[in-house]
């Protein structure tokens, strides 16, 4: 094993709305039957690193159940497995995790523990596929101290959400500008990094020293000038799910050919927990166009390029169209849904139009009639 893993799932994003007031963002569901975490997970275990790190913070009920086994990724092994950690009050420490960077310091003893060379640390929030070896053998060919894996990102992508990358001819990175408001590159950071285990121990503890926090800002820009800093390309699909239209264009994304293919139809696989669902019915008068449809649902209207997740109901006469339906949403009779994200659990009620726009995506959260109000402090799915 030449790496240990560790996955950043501890954020949360006002820039998901309501989305993320019940789950972390690396807790939402994707393509239909899966978590944004499954891609991460499935990328290391792909890569047979088999001792992988995950922290955890905000809102993590929802993430911590679906990560109850990890057999699911074939992380139940008696050498390596999967660990979850949470900020831990002890006598001498009491804070939350203030930032990427401190989220690792306050976890050293892993780093300690372990005896893999390189660490590969990834964000919780990307859909996409990778095998970490190739970014391991890059990272050695270099003889870098630190690879930042990168992506070209499209015009419909609002480049202030990102780092954006400056490389010179071999790769090196000269200036990463973090969130600029306009950049005349569009090559940006993925949250992929691959790093010398010992260094990045010895860098942690000098931020800690110093009460730095954060890997971008604290370390990667900081230090550009004195290590060997490399980007790494990734050349297929990417993206990040940090804002409800990106979070709504990348379940849109699943509903083309081209991209179910990469990641459904191409080895290596992607693994998620799995549940004793029925598969969908479609009743007498549905009508389906190029929509995902999830285990568990109930078809009776017309849907129409979107994607449901399990166990969603569309009932007689329901028009749902460019929408994501998450689990367990029932939709009534004569109801019409289109350019909405509706959040698990929801319950719309006949009749009644619920519509967006391209421009601005609605999202809507129905919990009334089913559940109590108290069901809003527990988890959803």
């Amino acid at each position: 094993m030449k790496a240990v893993g560790i996955i950043l799932a501890g954020g949360g994003s006002k820039k998901m709305r309501e989305l993320s007031s019940l789950r972390a963002v690396s807790a939402m569901p994707i393509a239909g039957s899966y978590r944004a975490i499954d891609f991460a997970l499935s990328n290391m275990t792909n890569s047979h690193i088999q001792r992988v790190g995950v922290l955890t913070q905000f809102n993590s009920v929802s993430l911590n159940e679906h990560m109850n086994s990890s057999k699911w990724w074939d992380f139940g092994r008696k050498q390596g497995g999967l660990f979850v950690f949470s900020p831990t009050i002890t006598f001498t420490h009491s804070d939350w995790y203030r930032g990427t960077a401190d989220a690792l310091y306050q976890n050293l003893n892993f780093f300690y523990r372990s005896h893999e060379p390189y660490v590969v640390i990834a964000s919780g929030d990307g859909i996409y596929k990778l095998d970490y070896n190739k970014v391991i053998e890059y990272h050695i060919e270099k003889k870098a101290d630190i690879t930042v894996v990168c992506s070209r990102v499209g015009p419909e992508e609002d480049i202030s959400r990102f780092g954006v990358v400056h490389t010179a001819e071999d790769g090196r990175i000269t200036e990463l500008e973090e969130k600029p408001v306009e950049s005349e590159t569009r090559n940006v950071n993925c949250g992929i990094y691959v790093i010398r285990r010992r260094l990045l121990i010895e860098l942690l503890e000098g931020c800690a020293t110093e009460e730095r926090y954060d890997i971008v800002r604290d370390i990667i820009i900081r230090y550009r000038n004195h290590k060997r800093i490399y980007a790494y390309n990734l050349e297929s699909y990417w993206s990040n799910i940090s804002t409800v239209e990106a979070y709504y264009r990348t379940n849109r994304d699943f509903l083309k050919p081209e991209v179910r293919k990469h990641f459904f139809g191409e080895l290596p696989e992607i693994y998620s927990k799995v549940e004793d669902n029925p598969p969908a019915k479609y009743n007498p008068g549905a009508c389906v166009k190029n929509s995902l449809i999830s285990s568990g649902c109930i078809i009776n209207g017309h849907v129409e390029n979107s994607v449901l997740f399990k166990d969603a109901y569309v009932g007689n006469g329901a028009v749902v169209k460019n929408s994501i339906i998450l689990g367990d949403v029932y939709i009534g009779d004569n109801t019409t849904v289109e350019n909405c994200i509706i959040e698990s659990r929801g319950t719309l009620e006949g009749g009644k139009s619920y519509v967006g726009s391209p421009e601005e995506i609605k999202v809507v959260v129905e919990m009334m009639g089913r559940y109590p109000l108290n069901a809003q402090k527990e988890g959803h799915k």
